[in-house]
């Protein structure tokens, strides 16, 4: 007898399952499996090339693995029909790297496009829900402005506001302090932690930021380029100090621009 599914609620967010990535013969990735817990702020590390943004693409599906599952509370997201993978693809939200936002198109018409395209709200509900997502990031006001009137630390904030358009339980970021000074990282870092907070969102980051890892992730997990998967999980502080992997105490102890120590706690 197979033994019962646990309630969604004690399930993972999201469980990875001897996930393997390919580029044509190329095997990038190959037999990761991880958990990500519920309410975490959970980073993807690993120096480049390693397959950080790989697998981002794999969990969101704009690829499919080789092999492996992706599992979203509980459900087969890799192996869903259609129609439920739609569904579940409407529970995440995903800031990709500089935003990626429409520049042909206002800050209030980017944040709305999701709301048009999956919900049936009014175009004065679609309005009401698009200025609490602006005011949530920092951006209340600005919701006329294009994109490219903004700076870039801005830019991003209006693709976390787009991003959170339809109220997802989990948020990816790729690489969201790329390009950005040491100062508007942490305000980014900062916003992540406060809309964590305020509404209990699970948090996946891919990055190789120190201060933006030691100052606010709960856990993350390490990939390398020649071991083509996982060889460190876990609290980023205790792996910097207690690893018996030399290559992720080496890139936990590198020198930084900004001090690792410091940041959102």
């Amino acid at each position: 007898m197979n033994a019962p599914v646990p309630p969604a609620a004690v399930l993972p967010a999201i469980a990875i399952e001897g996930l393997e990535c390919r580029y044509g013969d190329r095997v990038v990735l190959q037999n990761v499996s991880f958990d990500v817990k519920r309410g975490e702020i959970f980073f993807i590390i690993g120096g480049n090339g390693c397959g950080k943004s790989t697998l981002l693409r794999h969990l969101i599906g704009l690829r499919q693995p080789t092999r492996g599952t992706v599992r979203y509370s509980g459900r087969d997201f890799t192996h869903a029909e259609a129609g439920g993978r739609q569904a579940l693809l409407r529970t995440f939200g995903v800031l990709y790297q500089g935003g990626a936002l429409w520049s042909s198109m206002t800050l209030h018409e980017n944040v709305a496009l999701p709301l048009q395209l999956y919900t049936e709200l009014t175009a004065r509900e679609r309005a009401e829900v698009v200025a609490l997502k602006l005011a949530q990031v920092g951006l209340a006001g600005y919701g006329e402005y294009f994109p490219g009137e903004l700076s870039g630390g801005m830019q991003r904030r209006a693709g976390l506001a787009r991003a959170l358009a339809l109220d997802p339980a989990i948020v990816f970021f790729d690489e969201p302090s790329a390009g950005l000074d040491p100062i508007t990282s942490l305000k980014l870092d900062e916003l992540v932690v406060q809309i964590h907070e305020t509404l209990g969102t699970t948090i996946v980051i891919v990055s190789h930021e120190l201060a933006s890892i030691f100052g606010i992730a709960h856990r993350v997990v390490m990939l390398d380029r020649d071991a083509r998967g996982v060889i460190a999980e876990g609290d980023p502080r205790v792996l910097r100090d207690s690893s018996d992997n030399p290559r992720v105490r080496e890139f936990l102890n590198r020198r930084s621009n900004a001090d690792p120590a410091e940041g959102v706690q």
